[in-house]
């Protein structure tokens, strides 16, 4: 299992909506939905994501930590 670490969080919007996430700008959270996938997940704004908040993120979306490092590539 590749190992976990903060991203900026550019990189992070930028792997979700490879994965079919839309962007939806809040105050200080962005939302994000998905056309098949029910619900709704927010990443936090800022420089960085920690990878608790990571994490928990992936696993929303759906997607292996594997995934999911493929996709900021």
């Amino acid at each position: 299992m590749p190992k976990l670490t903060e991203l900026p969080t550019r990189r992070v919007l930028r792997a979700l909506q490879r994965a079919g996430w839309e962007i939806h700008t809040g105050s200080k959270h962005y939302k994000l939905l998905h056309l098949t996938r029910p619900g709704a997940m927010t990443v936090p704004k800022g420089r960085t994501v920690k990878k608790g908040t990571l994490r928990a993120i992936i696993r929303q979306a759906g997607m292996t930590v594997e995934d999911f490092l493929e996709m900021t590539r």
